[in-house]
């Protein structure tokens, strides 16, 4: 091949139009830079995207998570499942508030928490010995909400539903309705992130979506101090200056800046969905016919924040593409291996399907400012190792 980059192929990037870079600058013009307008029309734009009632600008997904426990009052021992699939933050939620975090294996055709598996969990213990769940939509393929709310209810679990990989993306019901990630027909809570190799790149930003009202009036009041000014809520009344710190909270804002370039990303999100799903048939496409390429399972509602390949010698193509400037990574080193987590008891060897699919992944370039041309570079050096 001919074709060589001029520059690194990452596996994600961000991309930023001249019309992001003039938002920002009215904003940075205008009276707020923070706590101002921006930020609750990026809420009810972004709402009515994902199709949720309400929504909650954070500072980041993480953020998000921690305000989602405490929302749900999560206390120190309970128990809360969770995929090992995942970028630390899905767990530590749980741990900020003291609760304990317990895994479920993974589905090996699409590295989803295995529902099946989180049954298993549920019926080998008394009821009332986990509190929740935390599914995550991995890679942008989305989690059957609808049966993780049937066994929820079954069980007495809320719902934190993680899809940081995926706004836009959307599973079919048991009715043959689309449902999409975030929407709040299932899960109590849901979050996002708009960090740069999102589909919604703010540098740094979050979002909680939900269809209950009561824990929208907790998140807006954890988000910002356990702080409120909201005269209907107020123990009394002082003046118009007067506001009440009414629990403990957390700084935890998402500034005006950061959500005018929110907003102008979501303008064209659905455009940025399209190409994701365009590359990723190509890249179907081209592995469908080479054995020692197994592609993660797609599905009609797969968001692709990522693209998964497993390959038998992983460390290997891995080098090898870097060193011809084509930058993959790895998603995710099973959370319960961590060193943090070994210490509370986790070892390897517990989830065997999340550790087989760790020891073969490879997340390869996907984004929607990649051209064909750099694809094809990427396929013909994957290609060409594999072979």
């Amino acid at each position: 091949m001919s074709f060589y980059p001029a520059h690194p192929i990452a596996y994600g990037r961000q991309h930023i139009t001249e019309a992001d870079v003039q938002a920002v600058v009215e904003t940075l013009h205008s009276d707020y830079l923070t706590q101002g307008p921006k930020v609750g029309e990026f809420e009810e734009k972004f709402a009515a995207y994902i199709g949720a009632k309400y929504a909650v600008a954070v500072s980041n997904g993480t953020a998000a998570l921690h305000l989602c426990a405490l929302a749900l009052k999560v206390q120190p021992g309970q128990r809360v499942i969770t995929t090992p699939i995942t970028f630390a933050a899905s767990a530590n939620c749980v741990r900020y508030c003291g609760g304990e975090v317990c895994f479920a294996d993974i589905d090996p055709v699409t590295a989803l928490i295995d529902l099946r598996a989180v049954r298993q969990l549920l019926e080998s213990h008394p009821r009332g010995h986990f509190h929740g769940l935390i599914p995550v939509d991995f890679a942008g393929l989305p989690v059957d909400l609808e049966e993780a709310r049937a066994l929820a209810d079954e069980f007495g679990l809320w719902i934190i539903e993680d899809s940081c990989h995926a706004p836009g993306g959307f599973f079919t019901d048991s009715k043959g309705q689309p449902q999409c990630c975030g929407n709040g027909q299932f899960a109590d809570l849901a979050i996002f992130s708009f960090h740069p190799v999102k589909h919604i790149a703010t540098g740094e930003g979050g979002m909680i979506t939900t269809n209950r009202e009561d824990l929208y009036q907790e998140l807006l009041k954890l988000r910002t101090h356990g702080i409120t000014k909201d005269p209907t809520q107020l123990q009394r009344h002082d003046g118009g200056w007067y506001m009440e710190m009414q629990e403990l909270g957390y700084n935890y804002r998402m500034p005006d800046m950061l959500c005018a370039l929110g907003i102008s990303q979501l303008a064209r999100a659905d455009k940025g969905l399209a190409r994701r799903r365009q590359l990723a048939a190509r890249y179907d496409d081209a592995f469908a016919a080479t054995p020692g390429i197994k592609p993660l399972a797609g599905a009609a509602g797969h968001a692709y924040h990522l693209y998964v390949i497993e390959v038998e010698d992983r460390k290997g193509l891995y080098d090898a593409l870097r060193a011809k400037q084509v930058f993959a990574q790895v998603h995710y080193i099973p959370v319960h291996t961590m060193p943090y987590y070994q210490q509370l008891g986790w070892k390897p060897g517990d989830f065997p399907l999340a550790e087989n699919y760790y020891a073969h992944c490879l997340s390869i370039p996907l984004f929607p400012s990649l051209t064909d041309e750099e694809q094809d570079y990427v396929v013909a050096c994957i290609l060409d190792f594999v072979r």
